[in-house]
């Protein structure tokens, strides 16, 4: 984990964490519904933490997500960049992005290759968890 989640400050309270997994790729709705919803936790305040597998990966090949739009949604491709830009973490399934034949340079800057133990900490953690 990175400092950004760290929080040593007894006084703060930590953020409530939604841990977000997306299994769904560009041919389907619930990508979009997903960044949507992560978005919208990010603005709620939560520690938002998205896992891609499967051929959600496609989403964050540079320039997949532009094919995508689901009006009234914002573009898929908004949704993603907004995403990480306000501070959200976005992982994708090693295997599945290996699989793929995808290497670290054909995604877009802010994705993270790493298997699902980063998942499954943050859900030993108490996240929320969602799936899409």
């Amino acid at each position: 984990m990175n400092d950004r989640h760290t929080n040593n400050d007894p006084e703060t309270p930590k953020p409530r964490t939604l841990a977000v997994l997306v299994t769904q790729g560009l041919d389907n709705e619930l990508s979009s519904v997903a960044f949507t919803i992560a978005n919208g936790g990010l603005t709620a305040g939560l520690d938002v933490r998205v896992f891609l597998t499967s051929s959600a990966v496609d989403l964050v090949r540079r320039r997949a997500a532009g094919q995508a739009h689901v009006p009234p949604l914002e573009p898929l491709e908004k949704l993603i960049s907004d995403f990480i830009e306000r501070g959200g973490t976005l992982w994708a399934c090693t295997p599945c992005v290996r699989s793929r034949g995808y290497e670290d340079g054909d995604l877009r800057d802010g994705v993270v290759v790493t298997g699902a133990s980063v998942l499954h900490a943050v859900i030993k953690e108490g996240a929320a968890t969602l799936s899409f």
